[in-house]
């Protein structure tokens, strides 16, 4: 449970900053941002994984950045469930899912695979 909270969190920060930097995504205040990390993160869990099965043939041909066009999708499949987050066009919502994605990245050097944030201790 920790670690969903952990990556929840890192989301939350991710679609934050999109919000920030991206003009054409836009984030009402309040409760908006948690909802809507939740919902990414249980759409990335379920959704994801088979849009992702299903056009493997074009993430093959397209070397793997078609992956990038099924993440600004599950944005903008999530902006149109919740209604506080707008996401103004599919360039916003690839922009978006390039600060979300590159948020996540980073945040997972310092978060192990199990959502724990991991310590390394070298001794000499």
């Amino acid at each position: 449970m920790p670690g969903f909270l952990i990556r929840a969190l890192v989301c939350a920060a991710g679609l934050w900053l999109a919000a920030q930097l991206v003009g054409g995504i836009h984030l009402e205040p309040g409760s908006t941002l948690v909802w809507a990390a939740l919902l990414l993160g249980v759409v990335n869990a379920f959704v994801r994984p088979l849009v992702v099965l299903l056009t493997l043939p074009v993430t093959v041909l397209t070397l793997g950045l078609f992956l990038w066009v099924i993440n600004a999708g599950m944005l903008l499949l999530v902006a149109r469930l919740i209604g506080g987050l707008q996401v103004d066009g599919f360039g916003s919502a690839l922009l978006g899912a390039l600060v979300v994605g590159a948020t996540s990245w980073l945040a997972s050097w310092y978060v192990g695979p199990r959502g724990q944030v991991d310590v390394v201790v070298v001794r000499r």
